[in-house]
């Protein structure tokens, strides 16, 4: 039942393409900066290490992850909006080498669990909670985001502008 969120730890389709206002999203956005944290779902075990989390605004759901996050921000290189035939946006994540490599190991160790996406970017909330159902080895993360097209947008603009410092700074490659 948790599976049918419409949210996939898929590639991106390869007929899928960047809508016309991720290409403007930096003059809109401006130099907004956006965080998002991969955290995995564990078993409730007493510690402060985990909670539960409410994800999905209009039918909630409780997920136990980890409090810290496995990746973020820091290990993305590149983010867009795309948007499929029937209108469905997706953020689509590329991720760094560390992180490429970090993704794989979870995907191929936790098969059914859910990866849970937090996100800041002028408002504060959990994104999506998609199922993993297969080892990811190209460190592509499409996920359906619990957010209209602006926040989308947002979010990506956010996510390019965190990855365009790092890598002015040299702490992206």
């Amino acid at each position: 039942m948790l599976g049918a969120t419409s949210c996939e730890t898929t590639q991106s389709p390869k007929s899928s393409k960047p809508t016309p206002a991720a290409k403007t999203d930096s003059k809109k956005f401006g130099k907004e900066l956006s965080t998002l944290s991969f955290h995995l779902q564990v078993n409730l075990d007493g510690t402060d290490r985990n909670a539960p989390v409410s994800v999905f605004r209009e039918n909630p759901i409780q997920i136990n992850v980890e409090r810290s996050s496995f990746l973020n921000e820091g290990n993305i290189v590149k983010a867009a909006v795309d948007e499929d035939p029937d209108g469905l946006i997706s953020i689509r994540i590329q991720l760094d080498r560390p992180g490429t490599w970090l993704l794989e190991n979870i995907t191929s160790a936790n098969s059914g669990k859910h990866i849970v996406l937090f996100s800041q970017f002028g408002e504060a909330r959990f994104l999506a909670a998609p199922v993993i159902n297969r080892r990811i080895t190209d460190g592509v993360f499409t996920f359906t985001p619990d957010a209209s097209r602006t926040e989308a947008e947002r979010i990506v603009s956010g996510l390019n502008n965190v990855a365009t410092k790092l890598k002015k700074n040299g702490l992206l490659k």
